[in-house]
């Protein structure tokens, strides 16, 4: 690439960043082809006239978007489009090299999700749409411009949990807790920024916080949950600017933060200028005494929480409490991000929760989900597990000489669908876990969970050498 430069006269925002997009839109166009060695970072740097940390920095992000890989003592090379090539009936994250299914096989048994288990929401629900749709015809067929008191007042009765209360002012309505957390990455972080994640969490952030650009950082975690002092060197050398936690029944591995380390990590983000992401989605299931994070750095941390696992995961209903000055921001970083508020979830969800109808809905799902645990409890007894009675998902830590990615092939090749760990490793991580998370609220009736538990009860009794007999 002797004779190629980037076009820099256009575009907005730091160099580093123009220079990424120029590349990007160079790789789009085919001026710059599959299979291509980027020039060197210092070769670049001098062309152009900048450092090469700008250029690092750029091929940095270029990474993050998939678009390039990097080796040490080769180079950075441009990999090959999606575009380009036959699309695959999974998904199939480059980083991770992990099978996703979005669209899952119909005729196998769902053990890889988590959504809250039907116990007769449909009728619920049903009749609060009617009534909605009744009272509120003209919000409907409009987009939402104005948010009710309301909506804000349900936040805050369903974020609160234990001696956290948090104020009206402070609620943003969601599209889901997904989204919540986005919106707060979106609104408080730029291109090119850190977002600190644990080894295995849920990495469905870490993958979309990349696809906006932001980068990821790895923090060490132990059977106690974050490493506080691991925790600090990485906001020492990374100088990131959000931290993602879910610091009670955290997925997958269920570790539930001691209080002591909460008040350290919030100390650390004190101290290093990090804010910070408390997800209590499980959380809020539990009956887990231990103060939220927030309540250790309130002027830091923001709290997540919505429907979807204990109440009705169609509904989207979701909400973050922060504080009062990041909410205009994470409200604007939502509406750009989602396209905006549904008024119809949005009124939904918060006549669930202001009714009282949503926590009888989550105290059933949380009593079906306890007699499901039982059922695996009883399945998969002397086997090295970690399961909640009030949480819709078990760890599994996998006997010798099981690998997870195996094990959830073997799982699938005899109908059942399970998650094998490198669906939660938020980056590129050399850890290995030998883990595998199956959820338990999906299956129609508990006697097809049974049978699920039951090929997963055999293929561990049996072995690898059992499931090789069977390819």
């Amino acid at each position: 690439m002797t004779s190629w430069l980037p076009d820099l006269t256009t575009g907005t925002g730091p160099l580093y960043q123009r220079l990424a997009d120029s590349i990007e839109t160079d790789i789009d166009r085919g001026v710059i082809d599959a299979g291509t060695k980027l020039p060197p970072q210092r070769d670049l740097a001098y062309d152009i006239g900048t450092t090469v940390g700008t250029v690092g920095r750029a091929y940095q992000l270029l990474r993050e978007r998939g678009l390039v890989s990097g080796e040490v003592g080769r180079g950075t090379y441009v990999l090959t489009q999606r575009s380009d090539v036959a699309k695959p009936d999974f998904l199939e994250p480059v980083e991770q090299g992990t099978r996703y299914y979005f669209d899952a096989p119909r005729d196998k048994l769902r053990l890889d999700s988590t959504a809250a288990p039907d116990t007769g929401q449909g009728a619920i629900v049903a009749d609060v749409l009617s009534r909605t749709t009744q009272d509120y015809p003209h919000e409907i067929s409009s987009y939402t411009r104005d948010f009710p008191d309301r909506w804000f007042e349900a936040g805050r009765s369903w974020l609160s949990r234990n001696s956290f209360r948090p104020t009206a002012d402070t609620i943003v309505p969601t599209l889901g807790t997904h989204a919540a957390v986005m919106a707060a990455i979106a609104g408080l972080t730029t291109p090119g920024d850190y977002v600190v994640f644990e080894h295995l969490t849920y990495s469905q952030i870490s993958r979309s916080a990349g696809l906006i650009g932001r980068r990821t950082a790895l923090v060490a975690a132990d059977d106690e949950g974050i490493d506080p002092e691991d925790f600090e060197r990485v906001c020492a050398q990374k100088h990131p600017k959000i931290t993602f936690l879910m610091p009670t029944a955290k997925n997958p591995t269920l570790v539930t933060l001691s209080a002591t380390r909460r008040e350290a990590i919030a100390r650390v983000a004190r101290q290093y200028n990090v804010v910070l992401i408390e997800d209590d989605l499980y959380g809020g299931m539990t009956d887990d005494p231990t103060p939220l994070l927030a309540e250790y750095a309130p002027e830091r941390t923001i709290v997540a929480g919505g429907l979807s696992k204990s109440v009705a995961a169609g509904v989207r209903s979701g909400w973050l409490a922060c504080p009062p000055a990041y909410r205009h921001r994470i409200r604007v970083a939502h509406k750009m991000m989602t396209g905006g508020l549904a008024f119809l979830l949005a009124e939904v969800g918060s006549r669930l929760v202001l009714s009282g109808q949503a926590s009888e809905m989550r105290k059933r799902s949380i009593a079906e989900i306890s007699a499901r645990i039982g059922i695996v409890r009883e399945t998969l007894d002397g086997f090295d597990f970690k399961a909640l009675d009030n949480v819709p998902f078990v760890w599994l830590t996998l006997p010798d000489p099981w690998l997870s990615g195996t094990f959830k092939q073997a799982c699938l090749e005899h109908g059942v669908l399970i998650d094998d760990e490198d669906e939660f490793k938020a980056g590129r991580s050399e850890q290995v876990f030998h883990g595998v998370r199956f959820g338990v609220s999906q299956p129609e009736r508990r006697e097809d969970l049974a049978h699920g538990l039951a090929v997963i009860r055999r293929l561990l009794d049996e072995g690898r050498a059992g499931y090789d007999s069977f390819s």
